[in-house]
């Protein structure tokens, strides 16, 4: 999904979007496993408005960031933790697919 960007009453911008980290390694019986990791970003301000319009589903980035432990009750009354990353910087990598 394409990253969602929104400004907020107070006048932050902020975007959301999903990134997934990929991991192959051989398991005991020698056989390659592969595993994705999804990750929730989060990125304020300029940095938003650089995400927003620029980032699309399947672009290669690089994030730094810090994470952060959020927690909320939803509508029911439930408990959700939320694990995100808050951007710091990123970096858009060029892959071949890409036009230069």
């Amino acid at each position: 999904m394409d990253p969602e960007s929104k400004t907020l009453d107070s006048g932050k911008k902020v975007t959301k979007f999903t990134l997934a980290t990929n991991e192959s390694f051989k398991n005991a019986d020698g056989q390659k496993v592969e595993e994705t990791t999804w990750h929730n970003i989060v990125a304020w301000n300029g940095l938003a408005d650089i995400a927003g319009k620029y980032l699309k589903k399947g672009h290669q980035v690089a994030i730094e960031g810090r994470i952060v432990y959020r927690t909320y009750e939803d509508k029911n009354k439930v408990t959700k933790n939320i694990t995100e990353i808050v951007a710091n910087d990123l970096l858009m990598l060029k892959t071949s697919k890409e036009k230069a």
